[in-house]
């Protein structure tokens, strides 16, 4: 009697302290609900996630947040998680979005930068920039790139030929020409939440 006692109040205390354990830089628990700040810059080197009340960086993504929409300022619930066994090459926490609970839109007119290649591991770096007809795309079929003068388009095209390019030399392993490329943007007021104007590009070779 007396090593059942001691048993089930062993178990007990193993699942209190795992019900109490807490992860990444905010110490939130599995399965913790919390309020976070979405930015209106969607895709930016400056898309910060906050966790709110503070502002505070949320240090892990947002998952699941198929609604947001580029221009718009989003406060939102989500649910933070933690995989016991995360899967390949992902992260071992990360917030779970559940409902928006307000939307407002951006009307300032700053410019934020993107960067049109991002590495992957496995993979290697990739070109972020598609083209259907004559415009193009930072997302397909969500966020376009239109451009603010003939030279811009100019490098948007160059940057798409090295694209099809690539995809054509596949087998060889062909990487994109530049180390890097950033562009300064603003939001396309003419297509507001679905483009941004692309004012400058930066080549890194």
């Amino acid at each position: 009697m007396k090593n059942l006692l001691l048993l089930l109040l062993t178990v007990f205390t193993f699942v209190s302290c795992k019900k109490s354990e807490r992860y990444g830089p905010l110490n939130l628990k599995n399965g913790q609900e919390v309020e976070l700040l979405v930015s209106h810059r969607y895709g930016s080197d400056n898309d910060l996630l906050l966790k709110l009340p503070g502002n505070v960086d949320a240090g892990a993504s947002l998952s699941g947040f198929d609604q947001r929409e580029p221009g718009y300022t989003y406060r939102v619930k989500a649910r933070f998680n933690r995989d016991e066994v995360p899967l390949q090459d992902g992260p071992e926490y990360y917030f779970v979005f559940e409902k928006i609970l307000s939307k407002e839109q951006y009307k300032g007119n700053e410019s934020f930068t993107v960067q049109l290649i991002t590495s992957y591991v496995p993979g290697g770096p990739v070109i972020k920039l598609s083209k259907t007809g004559n415009e193009y795309y930072l997302i397909p079929g969500k966020l376009q790139l239109t451009y603010a003068n003939s030279s811009i388009q100019n490098e948007l095209e160059e940057i798409w030929l090295n694209v099809q390019e690539i995809r054509a030399n596949s087998v060889k392993g062909q990487r994109p020409k530049w180390k890097a490329i950033k562009a300064t943007v603003v939001h396309d007021p003419q297509q507001f939440g679905k483009a941004y104007i692309v004012q400058q590009i930066q080549f890194v070779n």
